[in-house]
């Protein structure tokens, strides 16, 4: 045995017998995403988007016409199901921590803390509508996810999703009435529920504006600070390769699909002519960007990717 060891080794110098060596490149995959957040400056605004979820869906079936959704998917490269995102956006301005939506109660809060916040910290909380993927991490438990947060919400909103009349007349909605009730119930009862009333100026560089549609409130958010622009449009989009090149496209989940088809078309147009930003709830995240006219609709330009958050957003 002595002799073979010394026989090994002298093999071994001379380069004839590789001596076992660690093969890292067994390592196990590692099977996950960095966390998900985005920042950029607006200005003196600090915004920070925030991953809540991401997964396939048949977006494309809920379609007004689910076959020319599908051949768009299709001459894109891409099919059915996509990869769906659910997104939220921070705003900093220095004096308030504002988020818009909340999402579904999935990763937001991790990705929050990852970015360097906490629920805590959070002083208002503005929603663009009342479906359960943009308020459902307000509460869990009959808790306030955000314990020192007023939560914004459009009156029309408010006054269709909480009422039980309405639900009386939408049965096929209870889920919904009922998810929104229990929601909002901790800040309700605290006295945290702000509900407003169409274009308001709710801080400063913060507004609403109306973009009902989707549903009887829903409101998107122009977030403005040393003239740079960025409006959080919640559902103006659900499918972006399909709505943005054919804005009548409309999707079940509209409550009024022809308003919703003319807020979007009226939303796209102001977005694209005026050049500023754009934060979607559904888009692939970061979900920001800007749009741009083409031949009879429009298209997304997604912001690119910067390593400098100090660096501004826009010119």
């Amino acid at each position: 045995m002595h002799l073979w060891n010394r026989c090994t080794r002298m093999l071994a110098c001379l380069g004839l017998v590789a001596l076992a060596a660690p093969v890292y490149a067994s390592a196990p995959m590692a099977g996950t995403q960095a966390p998900g957040f985005y920042r950029l400056m607006l200005g003196h605004d600090e915004i920070t988007a925030l991953s809540d979820a991401t997964g396939p869906s048949r977006t494309d079936r809920l379609m007004s016409d689910p076959a020319k959704a599908l051949a768009v998917l299709k001459a894109d490269h891409e099919g059915s199901p996509v990869i769906s995102s659910v997104n939220a956006f921070l705003v900093n301005t220095g004096k308030h921590l504002i988020l818009i939506d909340t999402g579904t109660g999935g990763n937001l809060l991790n990705n929050l803390r990852a970015s360097g916040y906490a629920p805590d910290q959070i002083d208002a909380v503005l929603i663009t509508h009342m479906h359960s993927d943009h308020i459902g991490g307000l509460s869990k438990d009959g808790h306030a996810v955000f314990p020192n947060a007023t939560v914004y919400i459009n009156r029309r909103d408010t006054s269709y999703w909480l009422s039980k009349a309405e639900q009386a007349r939408h049965p096929e909605r209870r889920s919904a009435f009922e998810a929104a009730r229990r929601l909002l119930a901790p800040y309700e009862k605290s006295g945290r529920l702000h509900p407003f009333d169409g274009a308001a100026q709710l801080f400063p560089g913060i507004r609403t504006v109306p973009a009902y549609g989707h549903t009887p409130g829903h409101t998107a958010y122009m977030i403005e600070s040393q003239g740079q622009k960025l409006l959080a449009w919640g559902d103006i989009v659900h499918l972006g390769e399909v709505q943005f090149p054919h804005p009548d496209m409309t999707i079940s989940y509209d409550s009024n699909p022809a308003a919703a088809a003319v807020t979007r078309k009226r939303l796209m147009a102001q977005a694209a002519s005026q050049g500023y930003l754009v934060a979607g709830a559904h888009i692939a995240f970061p979900g920001i960007g800007h749009v741009r006219a083409k031949d009879h609709g429009y298209a997304w330009i997604p912001l690119r990717y910067n390593a400098s958050v100090k660096t501004e957003a826009t010119p």
